[in-house]
């Protein structure tokens, strides 16, 4: 039986249930399960605001663009990211017209805090932080830098759903927190995501805009009164951002089940821990004092990383990469070889298989191969 890197598991018949209900309401889109799901994400975060979105991707966008219009940020202002992470974060900097400033990571394979300060001008405006894996790394460290120097802070918290610093849900020290219910995350949707700002203006503005800048959503003319619910106006030049129904009815299935799922996840790295342990041709990732983390990816670190996954191949264990420098990508070349650490760091992760119908023993076959294959 071939073991996958990422497998997801749906709650089925909970899900049909939830998306009967839609089906049978007459209510898929907007409104209804997306507005019962930002309610329960808040409450299970402790976050005060949370907008439903079609994706993380669009999140990032959104982020920067609500930030941007806020603080009067300029074409070519920078924003300060990691080269190591899938490129949607860096997409968003260059979709708002503002300038990606690589730093180097550090251990964690987050952003190494002394190479953000040294990154810093007169023109940074936000720092992309990319909770990895679901690790929080030098995240606080990071943050106090933002706050001395009045530059905001964005949470890619693609990895981060149950990820808790001290028993806090992360996202709540940010100016702006965003999610990701992607089909293979730890709660997974086909593809949704959630959007977190700390200022309710900040919420109240990425409401329109992911309705084409429309400021009455089409639930909330539905649910009033009178003659006039029709009578809405146009702020913006908006998009077509928002979440939906059907993708919020999972997710309210799958959060339930989140925290022990996540422990699971947790329990499988365990076990990869001890049965890697003593292989000295095999570099762990450090764990951060403190943190649960929601441990999305377990990653590790190897000389002969392309070999080995070969080998792995073979023997059907299908591990991936998460990531490749973006300074290597054409969109981000001009930054090749800024951050000598993420480049050493790209050409030797990989991430082995991680997901919930993995056994104990599926876990000790992969290492085993790992340790038989490993240079």
């Amino acid at each position: 039986m071939p073991i996958q890197l990422f497998v997801p598991t749906f709650r089925i018949d909970e899900c049909l249930a939830a998306i009967r209900e839609c089906l049978e309401k007459g209510w898929t889109g907007l409104g209804f399960k997306t507005v019962e799901f930002e309610k329960e994400w808040n409450a299970y975060t402790g976050l005060k605001h949370s907008h439903y979105l079609n994706s993380n991707t669009v999140g990032l966008q959104l982020a920067i663009e609500v930030l941007g219009r806020r603080l009067g940020w300029k074409p070519d202002d920078e924003i300060i990211t990691t080269p190591l992470t899938f490129v949607s974060t860096n997409h968003a900097i260059l979709h708002n017209r503002m300038r990606p400033v690589f730093a180097d990571v550090d251990a964690s394979l987050c952003l190494d805090p002394e190479s953000v300060r040294s990154r810093v001008t007169p023109r940074t405006r936000a720092v992309i932080f990319v909770g990895m894996g679901g690790n929080t790394g030098a995240y606080a460290e990071v943050l106090r830098l933002c706050r001395e120097r009045g530059i905001a802070m964005i949470l890619d918290a693609a990895h981060m759903a149950g990820t808790r610093v001290n028993g806090r849900h992360v996202g709540g020290d940010a100016d702006v927190s965003v999610f990701s219910f992607q089909a293979v995350k730890n709660l997974p949707t086909a593809d949704s995501g959630m959007i977190c700002f700390a200022d309710e203006a900040d919420d109240e503005t990425v409401r329109k805009l992911t309705w084409l800048g429309i400021n009455k959503d089409t639930y909330a003319r539905t649910a009033s009164q009178g003659a006039y619910k029709w009578m809405y106006d146009v702020e913006y030049v908006g998009y077509k951002f928002h979440g939906n129904s059907i993708m919020a009815a999972i997710a309210l299935v799958q959060l339930k089940y989140l925290d022990l799922d996540n422990a699971y996840r947790r329990q499988l790295v365990t076990w990869y821990r001890v049965g890697l342990a003593d292989v000295p041709a095999v570099k762990l990732i450090p764990h951060t004092p403190g943190v649960e983390s929601a441990t999305h990816l377990f990653q590790i670190r190897v000389a002969n990383r392309d070999e080995l996954m070969l080998a792995l191949n073979k023997h059907e264990v299908f591990p991936g990469v998460h990531y490749r420098d973006n300074t290597e990508y054409t969109m981000y070349r001009d930054a090749h070889g800024t951050c000598p650490e993420a480049a050493r760091a790209s050409a030797e992760i990989i991430s082995l298989p991680l997901h919930l119908r993995m056994s104990k023993a599926d876990v000790e076959l992969v290492a085993d191969l790992v340790r038989r294959y490993v240079r």
